[in-house]
């Protein structure tokens, strides 16, 4: 839509002549000619800008300036007057006007001024959208749960969000805890500010405090120039530590110190900067077995758990599986270009039965090459990895103070009996109870799932 603008003025030649050269420039024109008609207009017409006269017959133009600054959706408001002064000009620039005209007034500036305003009023809206997007992508509703222990997170999470202390999420790969960091962020009181993201893991070890705190040039060999540092980056909002359990001794002290004053120094300066940050840190890590061994600062266990949240491995909300598949093929269907209604029940058995070593990110990868894999309309078992459809998986690493590990040819057998049981009390479950429909679901005949359920003493309902 052309954007709209009205023109207060009490001389007639404005309201005359105006309308056309705005209009040939394809804007919507209304006129006004004093002030309480022209607070009226603006009211019912809503226009993008506003050419306002300083010397109405009714009122002034800085009681109308004042006026308009309770309309909303507000306006981009260009004063315009054949007695122009400091003092009212900067009155009307104190009271929001973006520019300020004398009479007679010059076609291309004015075009120049308006084309500004719209520019303006465009990059906001694009900001606005874009906030908003990050919100709603972020917000509390896309971590995908309904499981008792998911409710649980989402409760303690809003409780997070509201405040602005320190946070210590814990959890294992790929459980979504940079997902939980930035959901709390958004949900916060910082959400206008920026939300910085640093692997600790990731940063070699003589740049960390640099990457923390920047640099000035010629700091070191490589500092050409000077270097802003992610908590200086990340001032007036978050700034997320992930694998906060890598961090080295060394970086510790230096970290423990900036939390502690709220300030830093960059690496070869000399003065101190103010950072106003919310540190969200997270590990996979067993922190306080961490501090135990002396890997990891007691004192700045104490200063990161300030509030703390845990994620639960996805083997522990199996009843989530379902859920989180199904958000998946929508997540990743558009982008494959596939029309796909979902998993089929024996599918389903299939990814409810597997242990999920990788978590969330794992189930995601799985959901994404299954739908690559798959042909139909509906992703069944044959298009789910092989590890999936045979239960294999690669366990995690054994503690070598437990009991000695059985025979492969024991664990073997052990599992695969597992997998039976867990998949055929999934598939009567799925089934309500029909043995005919769970054979179904299973793709075995009904007297092999009766054989099947007496061999591995299974009784439904149970």
């Amino acid at each position: 839509m052309n954007a709209r603008i009205l023109i207060i003025d009490d001389e007639k030649s404005i309201r005359e002549v105006f309308p056309i050269l705005l209009g040939d420039h394809g804007f919507q024109v209304k006129t006004a000619g004093d002030g309480r008609s022209g607070l009226e207009k603006a009211r019912l017409f809503e226009p993008d800008v506003i050419l306002l006269d300083m010397n109405l017959p009714d009122m002034s133009g800085l009681d109308v300036l004042a006026g308009l600054r309770e309309i909303r959706p507000p306006s981009g408001i260009i004063i315009i007057t054949a007695f122009g002064n400091i003092r009212n000009a900067v009155e009307a620039t104190k009271l929001g006007a973006y520019a300020y005209l004398e009479k007679p007034v010059d076609n291309e500036e004015l075009l120049l001024n308006i084309s500004r305003i719209l520019e303006i009023r465009n990059l906001r809206e694009q900001v606005e959208a874009l906030r908003s997007e990050l919100s709603s992508r972020y917000r509390f509703a896309n971590i995908v749960g309904t499981s008792g222990r998911m409710n649980s997170v989402f409760q303690l999470m809003e409780k997070i969000s509201r405040v602005d202390g320190t946070v210590l999420l814990t959890g294992e790969s790929g459980t979504g805890k940079e997902l939980a960091a930035r959901a709390v962020h958004f949900a916060g009181p910082r959400r206008d500010g920026p939300f910085v993201v640093v692997n600790c893991g990731a940063v070699p070890r003589d740049l960390i405090e640099s990457e923390f705190f920047g640099h000035v040039k010629g700091a070191f060999t490589d500092a050409k120039a000077d270097k802003i540092g992610k908590f200086e980056l990340a001032d007036k909002g978050t700034i997320f530590l992930d694998e906060i359990g890598e961090l080295p001794q060394e970086a510790q002290v230096k970290l423990l110190r900036a939390l502690g004053e709220r300030e830093i120094t960059r690496v070869g300066g000399t003065k101190t900067v103010p950072v106003d940050v919310r540190v969200i840190a997270a590990t996979n890590k067993d922190i306080e077995k961490e501090v135990r061994k002396g890997n990891f600062r007691e004192d700045l266990f104490y200063r990161l758990a300030v509030l703390s949240l845990h994620l639960p491995p996805l083997r522990e909300r199996a009843e989530d599986i379902p859920l989180l598949a199904e958000h998946c093929v929508r997540k990743f269907a558009g982008e494959l270009g596939k029309t796909v209604g979902g998993f089929t029940a024996g599918a389903l058995v299939r990814l409810a039965s597997y242990p999920w070593p990788g978590n969330v990110r794992e189930l995601e990868n799985v959901v994404y090459e299954s739908l690559v894999m798959s042909e139909g309309e509906w992703v069944d078992e044959a298009a789910l990895p092989t590890r999936i459809r045979t239960g294999a998986f690669i366990p995690a690493p054994r503690d070598p103070a437990a009991a000695p590990p059985a025979s492969m040819k024991e664990e073997s057998q052990r599992a695969a009996a597992r997998t039976e049981k867990d998949l055929i009390l999934e598939a009567l479950r799925l089934a309500g109870g029909n043995r005919t429909r769970a054979a179904r679901i299973l793709g075995v005949s009904r007297k092999t799932l009766f054989n099947k359920m007496t061999a591995l003493d299974i009784r439904w309902p149970s």
